[in-house]
């Protein structure tokens, strides 16, 4: 389901909009004001934007230069819905980048194939990028290529190897699956956002770790989005080419599966974490899993944002603070700024 960004200050325009979409099965986010809609761009990363241009806080022109310099947000597609009919409007909001404008009022037809036209371009765009990414050899073979190991030698002589920064976006739920994704270095984690724009984290994936192998069947979609925790190096192989590779390898085959269910076994414990664990346990599991997951032993720091804590644990922020002061209070914890280093993990175990 496509996720649109409705950005106007007229609340009966922006409800009648809204409902017109979702009848047409769109995920709609909808905000009074500029100031207001660049935030949920930012956090919401919608596959579209519709946007006015008078409006309060922001307008509709400075809005679209704070986007476009934003490299998250740049490339969503923009289009402006405004009752400035001049000819001089219309080519100031193009010039800035906007993908199209339509003027006020504008028929539900006109709109809805608007939405579609440039929903389409941007996965045609995509897929123009995916074809020119990775360089594979003409009549290559793929027989030498038995297991996850000689896989993962693959993706590092061929994939194309990116460096996302700290909390920049890989993929995000609900896009189409075009890659399939290894880190080489760093963390990254997988969440979902829900309607009110919480954060719910379902894992942390490190160095070695493959991500986006859920989506590995033809025509479907991430079902998370991944960003980086740190900057981190990210080596990307399209996903034709893996089902290539899987076509005549049953034992890799399987290989592939297992890990899929492995991953998804973690995301069910992760939940039910979440449903029933007390506080502290769901604190204590948490800050055991990233000293497992980023291969820490007892005696190291663990350097991780109080906000990805909460979001691993399903708890809010200020809870899992008050829960950590109480761990540090009892010789559990020594903390430091974000540093957080394990003094006696017998008890963190226990705690229930």
């Amino acid at each position: 389901m496509k996720t649109i960004l409705i950005i106007e200050d007229d609340i009966v325009l922006r409800e009648t909009t809204a409902e017109i979409l979702e009848l047409e099965n769109y995920k709609v986010i909808t905000a009074s004001n500029g100031k207001r809609g660049a935030e949920q761009a930012k956090i919401m990363l919608p596959d579209l934007i519709l946007c006015d241009i008078m409006m309060p806080e922001m307008d509709g022109y400075d809005l679209l230069k704070i986007l476009s310099k934003d490299e998250q947000t740049k490339r969503i597609p923009f289009i402006f819905m405004s009752a400035k009919t001049e000819i001089k409007d219309v080519r100031k909001g193009m010039d800035l980048g906007a993908d199209d404008y339509l003027t006020k009022p504008v028929s539900e037809e006109l709109l809805l194939s608007a939405i579609e036209s440039r929903l389409a371009k941007f996965e045609l765009l995509k897929e123009d990028e995916t074809l020119k990414e990775i360089p594979i050899k003409q009549g290559e073979s793929f027989k030498e290529i038995e297991n996850i190991d000689d896989l993962k030698n693959y993706f590092c002589d061929f994939g194309l190897s990116k460096i996302y920064k700290k909390g920049e976006v890989i993929y995000k739920e609900g896009e189409y699956s075009n890659h399939i994704y290894l880190v080489y270095k760093g963390s990254v984690k997988s969440y979902k956002i829900d309607e009110l724009g919480k954060e719910l984290i379902l894992n942390i994936h490190k160095g070695d770790d493959f991500i986006g192998l859920s989506a590995i069947i033809d025509n479907s979609h991430y079902y998370e989005s991944i960003s980086a925790m740190e900057t981190s190096e990210i080596l990307q192989v399209s996903k034709s080419v893996l089902l290539e590779i899987l076509e005549n390898n049953y034992k890799l085959s399987l290989e592939i599966f297992q890990l899929i269910n492995e991953n998804l076994t973690e995301v069910k414990e992760q939940l039910l974490q979440m449903a029933y664990g007390s506080m502290r346990r769901k604190t204590a599991k948490t800050i055991l899993k990233f000293a497992k997951l980023m291969n820490h032993k007892p005696s190291d720091s663990i350097n991780i944002s109080r906000r990805d804590l909460a979001g691993v644990a399903g708890i809010a922020t200020e809870s899992l603070i008050r829960t950590l002061t109480d761990f540090k209070k009892h010789g559990i914890l020594e903390i430091e700024g974000r540093n957080i280093k394990i003094l006696d993990i017998e008890k963190l175990e226990a705690i229930n």
